[in-house]
């Protein structure tokens, strides 16, 4: 049987956008508290009862949550504009060969907006 799981994590980070016009609000330096979201889908393992042991998940995270939370993401390599759409593909490359199961990456940047990021086939 297969099955989707999901797990979050917040963090906070600073932020500014680099290619709007400098009149744009988001042209300015200011932060979020992040929710990101994986997704993973896979066979429910048959003894366990589960796709993939949450802890597991945390586990592969923790260096990612390490360079982001506290830091002006525009400073980390590769996310020079760190739109929450940059950001998903950016955490989903990062995160794919720790976590095979992955099939998505959700980026919000406040409760309303959110940015999902899934490889095409």
């Amino acid at each position: 049987m297969s099955c989707r799981i999901t797990k979050s994590f917040r963090l906070d980070a600073a932020h500014w956008l680099p290619n709007v016009p400098e009149d744009h609000k988001c042209r300015r330096l200011h932060g979020h508290t992040y929710n990101i979201v994986l997704g993973l889908e896979g066979e429910l393992d048959p003894t366990l009862g589960w796709v993939q042991d949450y802890g597991e998940i945390s586990g592969a995270f923790a260096p990612v949550f390490a360079q982001l939370d506290h830091f002006c993401l525009n400073e980390i390599e590769g996310l020079d504009n760190p739109t929450a759409e940059v950001m998903a593909q950016w955490l989903f490359h990062r995160l794919k060969k720790a976590l095979p199961l992955l099939t998505d990456v959700t980026v919000c940047e406040t409760p309303s907006t959110s940015a999902v990021f899934r490889p095409g086939p």
